[in-house]
């Protein structure tokens, strides 16, 4: 089992936080892979971030406030790439850890079969506002997401279903514009998904990146970390010890300190996180001694002839 990191950048083609982001995927390399959604391959300057972009016939015209074709493609490619991947995590070029890589793989290990999806009802006035074009809906699918979120194997592919199979209910909520903070809650009512409660649901409504929105940067982007300052330290203090499934905070600027995030990071929970017991899903134990059989399956067959004919001819 492994978790699919999916980057969606643009304008600058960086990730603010890239030192941060190798360090942190290294220790748990064994479970993850990187994939980057971008609009202009010329653009990036990081020789890392070339390694994991997507191939270029996956890349789609996109805009600010029609960003779907891109979350489906790089979804996409993630899904067919490793069939090993379970969960896919939603990433921006300003997202950054802000968990312990122990903690992360915690969460992974005993959560894998549930989307870290975050869902109401939508904030805004359908009738007046146009994003998702939620008033030419029914109204019991007047529904909102958090636009950056984790989902399981199983809800990515109800996502390509409904996209396949409901195409003119998908162009009019994407024609809406900002459909990314409305059409997956719409896809996951449409199969019975958020009832958090019911044993078929794979839906934990949970938050998993962390982004104030009591602050905003603009009318439809949170607030943008850049100081360190006693309110950022408040809010991310207040989130983190009341969101259990927190994993990422955004919007995260260069400016931001570094070592603030590695605080957070390594030091803020460490003494909470050194209790954990972390235990390998039988699944992952099976696979790994699969792969260590197969691969000196040459040495176990030259020994075995070798005995044989040893036994047999001596």
């Amino acid at each position: 089992m492994k978790i699919a990191l999916c980057f969606i950048i643009n304008y600058e083609h960086i990730l603010k936080k890239e030192n941060i982001w190798r360090e942190w995927i290294e220790e748990n390399k064994d479970i993850i892979n990187v994939y980057f959604y971008y609009k202009d391959f010329k653009k990036i300057k990081s020789k890392w971030i070339m390694e994991h972009t997507i191939p270029p016939n996956h890349i789609v015209e996109t805009s600010y406030y029609h960003v779907i074709p891109a979350y489906l493609s790089v979804m996409n490619f993630a899904f067919t790439h490793d069939i090993q991947n379970k969960w896919f995590c939603l990433l921006t070029d300003s997202c950054c850890p802000i968990i312990s890589p122990k903690r992360f793989r915690y969460l992974f290990y005993n959560y894998n079969d549930k989307s870290l999806f975050s869902w109401k009802q939508a904030w805004w006035n359908p009738e007046f506002h146009k994003r998702a074009n939620l008033a030419r809906l029914p109204k019991e699918l007047w529904l909102a997401n958090d636009p950056w979120f984790t989902l399981t194997r199983e809800n990515v592919k109800q996502v390509f279903h409904f996209v396949s199979t409901q195409q003119a209910l998908t162009k009019t909520i994407c024609d809406g514009g900002l459909a990314n903070e409305s059409l997956f809650a719409i896809i996951f009512k449409f199969y019975k998904e958020l009832d958090d409660k019911s044993p078929k649901s794979h839906i934990n409504c949970s938050v998993t990146h962390l982004a104030d929105w009591n602050r905003k940067s603009s009318t439809t982007s949170p607030h943008v970390f850049n100081e360190a300052n006693e309110e950022d330290i408040k809010f991310i203090d207040k989130e983190l010890e009341r969101n259990n499934y927190a994993m990422f905070i955004r919007k995260v600027a260069v400016e931001f300190p570094d070592e603030i995030i590695r605080y957070y990071i390594y030091e803020y929970n460490k003494e909470r996180d050194d209790k954990l017991v972390v235990k390998e899903p039988f699944i992952i134990t099976f696979n790994k001694y699969t792969r260590l059989f197969k691969s000196n399956l040459p040495l176990l067959l030259g020994l075995f002839i070798f005995y044989f004919f040893w036994v047999n001819f001596t």
